[in-house]
């Protein structure tokens, strides 16, 4: 209940109004349920002759004794003017009116717990998406992706089935025992005491059986999880699987993982379905035990009931018992829920390595250099990525990043618009230190285009205008020509308004870095980082792309990352990585006369 109340302290804030007004319908709803109970008593007694009838009414006073003696008044009344079936449709139609006000309540408390209800699970999926987009990208490489897609839907969802449908439960119920009880101590202390020794005894047995839901649950959202990400790694991963031939192997390792995860579920299943026979069988003992506490006081003459009275009291008492149920049925839900919450908790919880410091600077404009000063990196703490990397990039130069695969030239670019932080050294952009800008300052002097292209299920348009405030079509068809995407994007069906599927997945591999490029070029920031941006094209293509970007790195700082070395012949300065060092560094001409590393890939790819 602790971990329960903590939610709901974390997210009700927004919704106090609701909150209060469903209490205080849900009140109202419980006070007239406890006097459409309690006007049997009367009716019971003065029909049946037990109680003498009342000639004469009493001053009105808002006192238990008053209205019960004015009402066996007008009851005793009706009774002797018109007869005893007129006297119980009298009372029927005060016992309509008071359910129908009960029920009238009882709506308008969960009307306002429903508005209560979904706009907390809708908070909650914006904070997870708002934190996902926040974190930065070392989280994502410890994480798989399909687990975090279980937390943000499925987890959300549990919590949704479980917690927020057991909130109304949890206003409702209480006020009921309470006004119930009130009432139930009124007519006979004695037999409420011993009532209600009973029932924590019964609340108990139910917790101990509940207690052990919250574990199964967590394992079976955590497989829930891999089931996800094998789903996921599946999808991305389809031609691979079927040029290999592994269909069958991944299909074991699914089914595997599936049988693993019905394994779980009928565990927790079947821990769950017991609650309502267990909570019956106690009720029912409870029910019968007072049933034979309450006849001996009657019969031996003690306390203050009746037959009549203890009817009702009895109806009362059972008006406790299933909202009691309710609890329970509520705690083993509850229990589910809180594992999920426990997940979407570690993506809640996780901690933004790298984020703006309090007072850092605003920066909207590229001036001198960038600067990178005796940089290394490591992504783990323990190999070294980059080690001790001094280099100097000036306004409007071009610089070349070649080396062989896993040299850390991608490392290199990545610590520039803060991906990752650096470990040791610095990096400065016009001679401040880059943490000490505004991050979202300094990615907006950067466009980036990298070797995979990363596109949106969404139109041709948008994906060029992607990060760009109110881009006209002119300017993102401009953008497309110097791409050299136009052609092909007017000759799709819809032109510039053609949706292009999931990732791109309706364009061929050079359409997509084509868009990808276009992108980069309608932003026009004063950075470019290209990560091998012509890698998948064809030739043609290349060549025609290459000169656009020849043309648009024109006096602009730009860094390209290269495996062709023909496409950066022209760049003012080519830095050769190898083991995350820079081992040489000049113009291509330099190089070539230099005969060392840079020579023998030049040589390497001329072959």
């Amino acid at each position: 209940m602790k971990d329960f109340i903590k939610i709901l302290k974390r997210f009700l804030p927004p919704y106090k109004g609701d909150l209060i007004m469903s209490f205080v319908y849900n009140l109202l709803a419980a006070i007239f349920g406890v006097f459409s109970f309690a006007m049997m008593q009367p009716v019971l007694e003065i029909l049946f002759s037990i109680a003498k009838p009342v000639a004469e009414l009493v001053p009105w006073e808002f006192t238990l004794d008053s209205i019960k003696s004015n009402f066996y008044y007008y009851t005793s009344q009706v009774k002797l003017d018109y007869g005893e079936d007129s006297a119980l449709i009298f009372v029927g139609v005060f016992l309509v009116i008071a359910v129908f006000l009960k029920v009238g309540f009882t709506y308008l408390g969960s009307y306002h717990t429903v508005g209560l209800r979904n706009g907390v699970v809708r908070d909650m999926r914006n904070m997870i998406y708002d934190k996902i987009v926040s974190l930065p990208i070392p989280f994502f490489t410890e994480e798989k992706k399909g687990d975090i897609i279980a937390r943000s839907t499925g987890d959300v969802q549990e919590v949704e089935n479980s917690v927020m449908n057991s909130l109304d439960m949890f206003i409702k119920n209480p006020i009921i025992i309470i006004v119930s009880l009130a009432a139930m101590i009124i007519m006979s202390p004695q037999l409420t005491l011993f009532s209600f020794i009973l029932l924590p005894i019964a609340g108990f047995i139910i917790g101990q059986i509940g207690k052990s839901l919250k574990k199964t649950s967590r394992l079976g959202q955590n497989k829930m999880g891999d089931l996800l990400s094998t789903i996921e790694e599946t999808l991305s991963g389809l031609r691979i699987i079927k040029a290999f031939t592994a269909e069958d192997k991944v299909t074991e390792k699914f089914s595997a993982e599936n049988n693993d995860y019905r394994r779980i579920m009928n565990s927790l299943m079947r821990r769950r379905v017991l609650a309502h026979p267990v909570s019956e069988l106690l009720g029912t003992i409870v029910i019968v035990i007072v049933l034979w506490y309450g006849g001996r006081l009657i019969l031996n003459g003690e306390g203050n009931l009746n037959g009549a009275s203890f009817m009702v009291y009895l109806v009362l008492f059972y008006s406790i018992i299933n909202p009691a149920k309710a609890f329970s049925k509520a705690f083993f839900s509850i229990q589910k829920g809180l594992a999920a919450m426990e997940r979407i908790d570690q993506i809640l919880g996780a901690e933004s390595t790298i984020v703006d410091k309090p007072n850092a600077k605003q920066v909207n404009r590229f001036e001198n250099a960038i600067e990178y000063r005796n940089v290394s990196f490591s992504y783990n703490g323990e190999k070294k990525i980059l080690k001790n990397i001094n280099l100097e990039i000036p306004k409007g130069k071009t610089v070349a990043l070649v080396g062989q695969s896993g040299s850390g030239k991608t490392t290199f670019v990545d610590l520039l618009p803060r991906f990752y932080d650096v470990k040791e050294g610095g990096i400065f952009v016009d001679g401040e230190d880059i943490r000490d800008y505004k991050m979202a300052d300094l990615r907006n002097l950067m466009g980036n285009v990298n070797q995979e292209s990363i596109l949106f299920n969404d139109t041709i348009f948008n994906n060029i205008a992607f990060g760009v405030e109110n881009a006209s079509l002119e300017d993102v068809e401009a953008a497309a020509k110097i791409a050299n995407a136009h052609d092909f994007i007017t000759a799709t069906e819809d032109g510039y308004y053609t949706n292009i599927g999931d990732r791109g997945g309706k364009l061929s591999g050079g359409q997509r870095q084509r868009l990808s490029i276009a992108r980069a070029v309608l932003k026009n920031p004063p950075i470019m980082i290209l990560d091998e941006a012509t890698s998948a094209l064809d030739t043609e293509s290349e060549r025609l792309v290459q000169d656009a970007l020849d043309k648009l790195m024109q006096n602009r700082t730009s860094v390209v990352i290269a495996h062709r070395l023909s496409t950066v012949k022209n760049a003012d300065l080519i830095c050769v990585f190898h083991e995350g060092e820079i081992v040489e560094r000049g113009q291509h001409d330099e190089l070539i006369q230099k005969g060392g590393a840079y020579k023998k890939l030049y040589d390497m790819q001329l072959l």
